[in-house]
């Protein structure tokens, strides 16, 4: 991940939517010169929706001219379905009823012979979502090749004066959603070392990246660290073998039709964030390491774009104001070396980020501010998304996907929205994820993490944001070419094009003595339709072994009963509700016994409580003292950090206490642990530090 985790922590271990398949070509709509008393008319349309969801899509038009230039152009259509245009960009789109009328815009209302332009909406629908079938442009209807002379039509279209700077080679709204979805190639390249494998991941290969690409990733982040790599003051000169390798893994890239982002990395928090004590130094070196890597790939293919820096972080300074300006400082001073470097990097497309690449809304208006000064049509806005933090490292009780971690996603997704991709400046969450993974998946519970990817995706689509994700190497084995997580991955997937329903949980709890009941789930339908419930390749039969009400899905007593069998502990079935569309929701079937935990003695450097789970599964941990007072790090909160502070082991059957958690507990002090299981279950058990020695107790 970034640097910003790095500094929190001080270590380093660390669009969309139901494709709807609707694509129209239509050639010969006449385009007439307003300028002209005759001229030949034609152009070549391509209406494409991509992207589709319950009520809603995305629709994309591409103009190109067969005929003689016009300057200025006034496109007509009808929608045969009495769909509606909600947001448009790069056209002025207004609607009489089912009649739409997309007009130029300043920069594109010349439209030379055999030269294309586009624009993309937003759109509203009920029931279907026919394309239209028939075009028109200024007055003249499609006629399927260049035609004959035609007279000016009485009314001539508007007319746009020229922009005063020229327009840019591509659409940054259309090159932003052609990357998704992305992937990020990290603890590699950025790693801080002497090679791109001190982080333990092995040196990347072209089979690698091959495998990647495979998986359906369309843009890959190349994550990039230069301080071990260049030379000292002041010319910084960059390791020729280093950025010949850089070349060569970029170059596997885009022989692989990846969108590919390289930046400066780590280096953020490594020599940039002495800029307010440092501010010439870390300048100059700043400067003389773009000024190289955008001279060594002036010439690259438009489909590599440039991160100025990743996680930008200031210490020491006096506060927002001055971070801000710094900030401003290394963006606009990487924004003149690119474009001064002329080639392809006149127009290459550039990513900007926000001050530790934040989504909070002074970070977000002070990069909008940025945006406006430099009036670079060809600039990508870029923050990360690890989740609601609580959530995210699975801290102070956030042990579910709930509403309030929900309503953070999308308070931030709607803020990057409105300050950019609103005004038609694109967004890339270069990196998402969740912070607890550093550590190892299993931090938050599988169905409670699988929840949060699906929301991500369908959010993210809707808002038309475009996601990369952060893999350090806990994903994708990069050896083995296949993904740790299946289930995860699918889930991952599946958000980029439609949505998939969930439930409360994705476990049921059995006793493993006593009468067997019945057992609900809620279900999380997210506009699909629950079309059964399946054990394996056998369909369950709705009204013996499960009945449906509303959004309740209950397993009768019979149904469990056989499911469980001698009711052995763990998982003893698994079931998946399946949905009109997306992945579906697996059930386990789980036998338990409230866990038993006994006495024992340690150290503060190893206690570990020895534990009998009983097919059950720990969920969190509270601390506290006989007053009531919270214990142990993160004293706010009586909830500890799950794998920070504790940490289960189930076949090794003990639950450890870490040093981490001994260092802010008082000497003599007893604490009482209230262990938290996800089957229900509240287990306690007191513990004592005297000195270095530890004692714990049940009770």
């Amino acid at each position: 991940m970034a640097g910003l985790r790095n500094t929190l922590r001080r270590t380093r271990w660390r669009f969309g939517l139901v494709t709807s398949g609707i694509a129209v070509l239509l050639a010969g709509v006449g385009l007439v010169n307003a300028g002209a008393a005759h001229a030949a008319a034609g152009c070549r349309v391509v209406y494409s929706a991509p992207s589709q969801w319950p009520g809603g899509f995305t629709a994309n038009v591409d103009l190109t001219n067969l005929g003689d230039p016009v300057n200025g152009w006034r496109l007509t259509w009808t929608f045969p379905s009495g769909q509606r245009v909600t947001q448009a960009w790069n056209a002025t789109v207004t609607s009489s009823g089912n009649d739409v009328t997309a007009t130029n815009v300043g920069y594109n209302a010349a439209i030379g012979t055999n030269q294309s332009v586009s624009f993309g909406f937003n759109g509203s629908y009920t029931g279907t979502n026919t394309a239209p079938t028939s075009f028109a442009l200024n007055g003249v209807t499609c006629t399927g090749s260049v035609g004959p002379t035609t007279p000016p039509p009485t009314t001539p279209p508007p007319t746009t004066p020229p922009p005063t700077t020229p327009p840019p080679t591509g659409d940054a709204m259309a090159y932003v959603a052609a990357m998704q979805p992305g992937w990020n190639l990290g603890n590699t390249l950025d790693a801080v070392g002497d090679d791109e494998t001190a982080w333990g991941n092995p040196r990347v290969t072209a089979a690698q990246l091959d495998a990647i690409r495979a998986q359906g990733f369309n843009s890959i982040r190349l994550p990039i660290t230069w301080s071990n790599r260049h030379g000292p003051a002041p010319s910084y000169t960059i390791d020729a073998a280093w950025l010949n390798r850089i070349k060569e893994v970029v170059g596997w890239a885009l022989d692989d039709g990846f969108y590919v982002m390289i930046n400066i990395h780590h280096d953020s928090w490594q020599w940039i964030h002495e800029m307010p004590t440092n501010r010439t130094t870390v300048l100059n070196r700043y400067n003389a390491l773009w000024t190289q890597i955008a001279a060594a790939f002036r010439d690259s293919s438009p489909k590599l774009h440039f991160e100025s820096v990743n996680e930008p972080q200031f210490a020491n300074s006096s506060g927002d104001a001055q971070n801000a300006q710094l900030l401003h400082e290394l963006n606009t001073s990487f924004h003149r070396i690119v474009r001064a470097s002329g080639g392809g990097n006149a127009t290459r497309m550039l990513v900007l980020p926000t001050l530790h690449t934040s989504s909070d809304q002074p970070r977000i208006d002070e990069l909008v501010s940025t945006f406006t000064q430099l009036n670079d049509r060809n600039l990508i806005a870029t923050v990360h998304f690890y989740g609601y933090w609580p959530f995210s490292v699975n801290v102070a009780g956030g042990t579910r996907f709930d509403a309030v971690t929900q309503q953070d996603l999308v308070d931030r997704f709607d803020r990057v929205h409105n300050a950019f991709v609103a005004r038609n400046i694109p967004v890339v969450i270069g990196e998402y994820g969740l912070l607890g993974f550093d550590r190892h998946t299993g931090t938050v519970q599988q169905g409670e993490k699988l929840k949060f990817f699906e929301f991500l995706g369908h959010y993210a689509r809707t808002k038309r944001i475009t996601t990369q994700l952060w893999d350090n190497g806990q994903h994708f084995d990069r050896v083995a070419f296949r993904w740790k997580d299946a289930e995860l991955f699918a889930q991952i997937k599946s958000s980029w094009t439609t949505r998939s329903g969930t439930a409360s949980a994705d476990q049921v709890y059995v006793p493993r003595t006593g009468s067997v009941t019945a057992k609900s789930l809620t279900l999380n339908l997210n506009g699909t339709t629950f079309s059964g419930l399946r054990q394996g390749t056998t369909n369950l039969s709705q009204g013996a072994d499960y009945t449906v009400s509303g959004n309740q899905l209950t397993l009768t007593a019979s149904a469990l009963t056989r499911l469980v069998g001698s009711r052995a502990y763990g998982v003893n079935a698994t079931l998946h509700a399946r949905f009109s569309t997306g992945v579906p929701w697996r059930i386990d079937i789980i036998t338990y016994d409230p866990p038993v935990l006994s006495n024992a003695t340690g150290s503060t450097e190893a206690f570990a409580i020895p534990t009998q789970f009983r097919g059950d599964q720990l969920a969190t941990m509270e601390a506290k003292y006989a007053d009531g007072s919270n214990a142990g790090p993160h004293d706010w909160t009586s909830y500890k950090e799950f794998d920070v502070t504790f940490a289960p082991d189930y076949t090794g059957n003990r639950i450890s206490l870490t040093p981490t958690f001994f260092g802010e507990v008082r000497d003599g002090a007893p604490v009482t642990l209230t262990f938290h299981f996800w089957s229900g279950a509240q287990v306690t058990y007191r513990v004592t530090k005297s000195g270095s020695s530890v004692t714990g107790v049940t009770g």
